[in-house]
C-alpha cells in the first residue's frame, strides 16, 4: 500500500490583489491630503509631493512584497490600515513644518518610516514561527526590565521635559520603553500560559465576584509595585499605566476572571493617589488635570498651557474642521509629537478624528480576530496582548489630550514624529501579521493516490 501524498492549499491570489489595491488606495488618500496642504498654504501643489509619494509608496510596496512572500495568508487589511495612519501622520508633520514649527521634519519621519518597514520585513523573514518566542519567556522579561530601567543609568540616561525615559547614543536619543513593552508582552504571554490554571482558581466569594486566592496575588502585586516605581522614579505615568493595564488585560484573557480587573483598577488608582500625596511631581500632574483652567497653572512652567492650547484647537475645529493647511496647529507646543491628535482635530474636525479612531479600531479588531482564530494558547495571549497594548496606548493619549485622564507623555501610534515609537510599532504589526498568517493558513489537504483509492473501493 503506497503512502498518500499531501497537496498544499493554493495561495489566496485574489486576496493579495485586493490587499495591493487597498494599499494603493491608502497611498492615494495620503497624497491627496498632502496636495491639499500645499494648495491651502501656497496655492500650488507641493514641490516635494512626487518625492514623498514615491518614497511612501515604495516603502509600502516593499512591505507588501515581503508579506506576500513570507506571510501570504496574513490578514489583508492590517498593512493598508497602518499605511493610512502612518501617511496621515506624515502629512500633519509636513503641515507643521510648513508652519515653521521648530523640530517638525517630514523628511526625518519618512526616513524613520523606511527603517520601520525594514524592521517589519526583517521580523517576518527571520521569525518564521512566532511560537519560538515562548521559549524566550523569561529572557524577554529580563530584556524588558533592563530596557525599561536603562534611562536611569548614569551618563547614559537623559531627562527631557521632566521625565527620565530617554538614553543618549551619540547625538541621537532613544526611548527604550517603546521596545520594552513588546518584550514584556511576550513575557506576560509565556508566563500566563504556564500559570493560568493556578491563577484561575477561585477563593472566597464577595457579593457576585469570585475573588482569587491570596497566595496567587504575588504576580499582580509585583507588577503593580514595578509600575509604581516607574511612575515615581522615572516620572513616566504613560509607561506605568501601559504596562500594568496590559498585564491585567492579559490576565483577564488568560483566566476569564473579572475579579482580576477590579483588583487591578483598585491597586493602580490607590497607588496613584498615594504617590500623588507623597511625591510633588505626581501631585503637580494631577493638579493640572483637576484644574487646567486655573490662570496660575496656565502660565506656570509645566502647567496647563499645552493642554488648553490643544483643547482650544479642537474646539476651533468643530465638527468638520478648518481644513488641512488652514488652521493654526503651530500654536500647540509639541504638536508634531505628543499633541499631534489635537492638531489633527483642528484641521479635520470631530469628523476626521472619529474616522481616524475608526481606523485604529479596525487595526485592533483585526488583531483581536487573529487572537480568536489562533490555534494555541500562547498565540491567543500574545495576539490579544499586542492588540490591547495598541488600543490602550491610543486611549491613554486621546484621554490625556482631551483631559479625560492626566497627561502621560505617550505619543499617538504611527502618527507622532519620533523614531523609537514608530520602529517599535512596526515590529508590533509584523508580529500580528505573522500570527495572522499562522491562524488563517488552512492545514494541508491529503490526497489519496490510485493505489489507496483501490484499497478503499475494495
Amino acid at each position: 500500500m503506497s503512502t498518500p501524498s499531501v497537496e498544499p492549499v493554493p495561495l489566496p491570489a485574489k486576496r493579495r490583489v485586493a490587499q495591493l489595491a487597498m494599499l494603493a488606495f491608502a497611498v492615494v488618500i495620503v497624497m491627496g491630503a498632502y496636495a491639499n496642504v500645499g494648495l491651502a498654504i501656497d496655492k500650488q501643489i507641493p514641490a516635494g509631493m512626487l518625492t514623498y509619494g514615491l518614497g511612501l509608496g515604495g516603502f509600502m510596496l516593499a512591505a507588501y512584497l515581503v508579506l506576500a512572500k513570507f506571510a501570504p495568508w496574513a490578514d489583508p487589511l492590517i498593512l493598508p490600515l497602518v499605511t493610512l495612519v502612518n501617511g496621515l501622520g506624515l502629512v500633519m508633520i509636513y503641515r507643521l513644518e510648513s508652519a515653521k514649527m521648530p523640530g517638525a521634519s517630514a523628511t526625518n519621519q519618512l526616513v524613520w518610516t523606511g527603517v520601520g518597514v525594514v524592521l517589519f520585513s526583517v521580523t517576518l523573514i527571520v521569525l518564521r514561527d512566532h511560537r519560538a518566542l515562548q521559549r524566550l519567556t523569561y529572557t524577554a522579561g529580563a530584556a524588558g526590565l533592563i530596557l525599561l530601567v536603562s534611562p536611569l543609568t548614569p551618563f547614559l540616561g537623559k531627562e527631557i521635559n521632566g521625565a527620565r525615559i530617554w538614553i543618549g547614543i551619540g547625538g541621537a536619543s532613544l526611548q527604550p520603553s517603546e521596545f520594552a513593552k513588546l518584550a514584556l508582552v511576550v513575557f506576560f504571554a509565556g508566563y500566563l500560559v504556564a500559570k493560568r490554571d493556578v491563577l484561575a482558581l477561585a477563593g472566597r466569594r464577595l457579593l457576585f465576584i469570585d475573588l482569587p486566592r491570596a497566595r496567587d496575588l504575588g504576580p499582580v502585586l509585583i507588577t503593580w509595585g514595578f509600575s509604581l516605581a516607574v511612575l515615581v522614579v522615572q516620572k513616566d505615568l504613560g509607561s506605568s499605566l501601559l504596562i500594568f493595564g496590559t498585564f491585567i488585560a492579559m490576565l483577564y484573557i488568560a483566566t476569564q476572571r473579572t475579579s482580576w480587573v477590579l483588583i487591578g483598577i483598585l491597586l493602580f488608582v490607590g497607588g496613584a493617589i498615594l504617590a500623588g500625596m507623597i511625591f510633588t511631581h505626581v501631585q503637580d500632574r494631577f493638579t493640572v488635570f483637576m484644574h487646567p483652567e486655573d490662570p496660575d497653572l496656565y502660565y506656570k512652567v509645566g502647567g496647563s498651557f499645552q493642554l488648553l492650547q490643544g483643547l482650544f484647537a479642537m474646539g476651533q475645529g468643530g465638527v468638520i474642521g478648518t481644513g488641512l493647511g488652514q488652521g493654526h496647529p503651530n500654536l500647540i507646543p509639541l504638536a508634531f509629537s505628543d499633541f499631534i491628535f489635537p492638531a489633527t482635530g483642528e484641521e479635520l474636525g470631530l469628523t476626521g478624528l472619529m474616522a481616524l479612531l475608526m481606523v485604529y479600531a479596525l487595526i485592533v479588531e483585526r488583531g483581536l480576530r487573529t487572537s480568536i482564530a489562533a490555534r494555541d494558547p500562547f498565540s491567543k495571549l500574545l495576539a490579544g496582548g499586542l492588540s490591547f497594548i495598541l488600543a490602550w496606548q491610543v486611549f491613554i493619549i486621546v484621554g490625556g489630550v482631551t483631559n479625560l485622564i492626566p497627561l502621560t507623555g505617550l505619543v499617538t501610534p504611527f502618527m507622532s514624529q519620533g523614531g523609537s515609537a514608530l520602529l517599535a510599532n512596526w515590529i508590533l504589526i509584523a508580529l500580528l501579521v505573522r500570527m495572522s498568517d499562522a491562524a488563517r493558513k488552512p492545514p494541508p489537504q491529503a490526497i489519496q493516490d490510485e493505489g489507496m483509492t483501490q484499497v478503499f473501493q475494495r
